[in-house]
């Protein structure tokens, strides 16, 4: 298992530096296919599918793709408008399909839309920003960096649970150490690249908090369901959610910290 989950996780970053280096097209459509695939199964896992396609979850696919087209054109122009759009089309489906789907479905439906597509399309739009080709990594800084410094010093001196009958692996020691294991890899990214080493930290601690909101988050979410994984497509690792579960979060933070704090 060890072994699938390390060379899982090395594919994962080779794909990642492939696809995040070349950014434009190549960035974009790949993470309009991950969300689409992420979606699928928070559509599995919330009992909007049952078997195979139907129309309610088409059209959150529908949606997420306009709001990825909108994202293309104009996020600021045409942002907003295309996730309301997303959520008119769910509901149209609603209404003129009754009684097929109940509320709960159209609910989890539209959370799908927001909390994978709309997430997740902040790492395109990180890259785009000025100097977005050195921003875009400190969301992976923050969500993948905190969470190797967690597990580690979690194992090492990890004893008092954060949070015990959610995830009773994670300690409030792991926690801090991520926190601060992010923060210094912040200040080591911005040696290697000239960026200003205080603000890397201050935006790696922030984004390192909000990674472990959206790893507990994904937990919540599976424990509910009865789930253990989103899906088998990563070997070792699960679906694209348990892999991407706090980078969802993380994404829209950095953009707009770096918005804030950069003033970009």
């Amino acid at each position: 298992m060890f072994k699938t989950r390390l060379l899982s996780g090395i594919l994962l970053v080779a794909a990642a530096l492939l696809t995040i280096i070349s950014g434009g097209y190549v960035l974009f459509f790949t993470l309009l296919c991950i969300s689409l695939i992420g979606m699928q199964e928070l559509n599995s896992a919330m009992k909007v599918r049952d078997g195979g396609f139907n129309s309610l979850e088409i059209a959150g696919y529908a949606g997420a793709i306009l709001y990825y087209a909108a994202v293309l054109v104009d996020f600021e122009k045409y942002g907003t408008m295309a996730i309301l759009a997303s959520l008119v089309i769910l509901m149209f489906v609603y209404v003129f399909s009754y009684p097929k789907y109940n509320a709960n479905q159209i609910m989890a439906s539209f959370f799908g839309v927001a909390y994978v597509a709309v997430m997740l399309s902040f790492i395109y739009l990180t890259r785009n920003l000025p100097q977005g080709k050195f921003l875009v990594w400190l969301i992976f800084l923050c969500s993948w960096g905190c969470d190797t410094c967690a597990y580690c010093v979690g194992v090492l001196i990890g004893k008092h649970k954060m949070a015990p009958v959610l995830s009773p692996k994670k300690s409030v020691e792991g926690a801090v150490g991520g926190v601060v294991g992010a923060a210094l890899l912040g200040v080591a990214y911005a040696a290697a690249t000239g960026g200003i080493m205080t603000e890397y930290a201050i935006i790696c601690a922030v984004g390192a908090l909000i990674s472990m909101i959206g790893d507990l988050a994904a937990s919540a979410v599976k424990r509910n369901q009865g789930i253990k994984d989103y899906g088998k497509l990563i070997p070792g690792h699960g679906g694209i959610l348990d892999r991407f579960d706090s980078v969802i979060f993380t994404a829209p933070v950095i953009y707009f910290l770096a918005k804030m704090v950069f003033g970009v």
